[in-house]
């Protein structure tokens, strides 16, 4: 990865050093049940580069030239001023040109995310990979809370359509909102993966990717805040993400709780791991589908 800086000096000369900007948000204060999601981004980085592994996507393509990524850094701020900051944030990097790939934090920054990128990008399907709906009205008296961000979206029409994948948690509220914004919901009881791929491949517009770590059963992913059994497979989210045929404009990677992985303090954890494999996946297919000409 080259940093934000060297991209923004190579530009002046009118080289293209990076396609895909990375974006970290140290940022939980939304959390509702437990904190520690802030310390996600550098983990997520890690796990990509370690020597556990390698940069080889199962698509095949190599991430390991510096062409690639542009790395923005990890960002703290104070919640009276998140939404404004990451909002200002992910529209430099659109600016730019680039992709846009986000780690870390709580699920609140889909909100201020999904803000920016629908300036330039009004007709997204959001896709969001989650164990919970996320569209509480609000939820703890905070309309802002993590379980809340894809009521503002909804309320707020910024993309043109929500599917959400692997939800096993609605209760008689969430269920109204769902008619309400008419979300399409292929929740986890409901799951029949080939048909679900076809669905994924039939996306006639371009993406937002919400990848909630808990969307995974905690058998793949114990490192999360709140871990509800019966989830995805790994297996069953890579499928997801390799069926998309259009451009993935941007993608989050959110709500992975270093402080809950296994094992203990290992920076190679079981969820970090997976953490990079996504990130190496996602990445992947950003690059593979391009951008809308």
């Amino acid at each position: 990865m080259i940093t934000w800086q060297e991209f923004l000096e190579a530009r002046t000369t009118g080289q293209a050093p990076a396609r895909i900007g990375v974006l970290g948000l140290a940022f939980d204060a939304n959390s509702s049940f437990r904190r520690g999601a802030a310390q996600a981004p550098p983990l997520i980085r890690a796990a990509f580069q370690s020597e556990a592994a390698n940069t080889w996507s199962e698509n095949g393509t190599d991430l390991s030239a510096k062409d690639i990524f542009a790395d923005l850094g990890d960002y703290r701020f104070k919640a009276s001023v998140m939404q404004d900051t990451v909002a200002h944030l992910a529209g430099d990097v659109l600016e730019q040109g680039l992709h846009l790939l986000s780690l870390g934090g709580d699920h609140s920054l889909t909100y201020p995310l999904v803000q920016a990128i629908s300036k330039q990008y009004p007709d997204l399907t959001l896709v969001h990979i989650d164990a919970h709906g996320d569209l509480y009205d609000n939820f703890d008296n905070n309309p802002h809370s993590h379980a809340s961000p894809f009521a503002r979206i909804m309320e707020a029409g910024l993309v043109g359509h929500l599917l959400q994948l692997g939800i096993r948690t609605l209760n008689g509220h969430q269920r109204e909102q769902v008619a309400r914004f008419q979300v399409e919901v292929i929740e986890m009881r409901h799951w029949q993966h080939d048909d679900v791929l076809k669905r994924i491949a039939n996306i006639d517009s371009p993406v937002y990717l919400s990848l909630d770590i808990d969307g995974l059963d905690p058998a793949f992913a114990p490192g999360v805040s709140h871990r509800e059994a019966g989830g995805l497979t790994t297996r069953q989210v890579l499928d997801v993400i390799h069926a998309l045929r259009v451009p993935i404009i941007a993608a989050d990677i959110v709500e992975f709780n270093p402080q809950e992985d296994l094992p203990k303090l290992d920076s190679n954890g079981l969820t970090a791991m997976l953490t990079g494999k996504l990130f190496k996946e996602v990445a992947a297919q950003m690059l593979a589908n391009g951008l809308p000409s």
